[in-house]
């Protein structure tokens, strides 16, 4: 799968303090370079036409306009928070905007929504990104009928990950068990709040890298603390490392 196969470290990588995913009744997917391989670059995309929503909005040269979006990412968290707070936008057409993109380069992933369907217990998308937006592309993917919902922006009163505020409303939003919930996805500072609520986290990591962030994953020797899987390969991560140890403990219970 393009995006999703191993590099030069191993496919999959468990942090010693990691427990198995037996316990686990809830599923929380990341949906952008999480559900689609990291290759497909579909940010450019969304990157782009920010700086195009900017320039066409508050009226200034494309230039600038990348310069502000820039800025409003390091200083609040995501460009649309900035543009809420500073310029007092509506987020509505900023999302329609950008997320208005070209899906021809996402391929289906059979074998993906065969290992997601596996999954026994509920199953949601949690997305700083539109409902509209993940709705396009999980059923670009083929794996939007095995989501029971989609956690979007909006749904969070525009409250972005990673900030602590965005999982506590959807935890209590969807009726999580946080301890019994694991989370999937590819930002590693995204998952330093499900660690804190003690979520099992699982990153998923590609050698095609559009986020600074990801670039300091390179130089680890071993896995932080909040992080407790890593994996180049999100299929084969949920075909070896769940279902066949959950089978493995189904055998066993069955023996005692």
């Amino acid at each position: 799968m393009p995006g999703h196969k191993p590099g030069a470290q191993p496919a999959h990588r468990r942090n010693p303090s990691a427990s198995t995913f037996n316990h686990i009744d809830t599923w929380i997917f990341d949906l952008d370079n999480t559900l689609y391989p990291a290759s497909c670059n579909l940010f450019a995309q969304v990157d782009h036409r920010m700086g195009e929503f900017i320039a066409n909005t508050i009226g200034v040269p494309y230039e600038h306009a990348r310069h502000l979006q820039k800025a409003y990412y390091r200083q609040f968290g995501t460009t649309l928070s900035g543009l809420m707070q500073v310029h007092k936008m509506r987020p509505e057409p900023f999302l329609e905007y950008v997320h208005d993109i070209d899906l021809s380069v996402v391929p289906e992933l059979p074998e993906l929504a065969a290992a997601i369907e596996a999954l026994q217990g509920r199953r949601l998308i949690f997305t700083n990104g539109s409902r509209r937006h993940a709705e396009n592309v999980a059923a670009k993917i083929g794996v939007l009928h095995l989501f029971e919902d989609i956690c979007d922006i909006a749904a969070l009163e525009f409250i972005p990950k990673p900030e602590r505020r965005a999982f506590d409303s959807m935890v209590s939003r969807h009726g999580i068990t946080s301890h019994n919930a694991a989370m999937f996805e590819d930002m590693p500072h995204n998952l330093e709040v499900p660690g804190d609520l003690g979520m099992t986290t699982v990153l998923v990591h590609s050698d095609y890298i559009d986020h600074p962030a990801q670039l300091k994953v390179r130089d680890w020797r071993e896995l932080p603390e909040h992080i407790h899987y890593l994996t180049h390969d999100l299929t084969g991560f949920l075909q070896t490392e769940i279902s066949e140890r959950s089978s493995h403990a189904d055998r066993d219970d069955n023996a005692a």
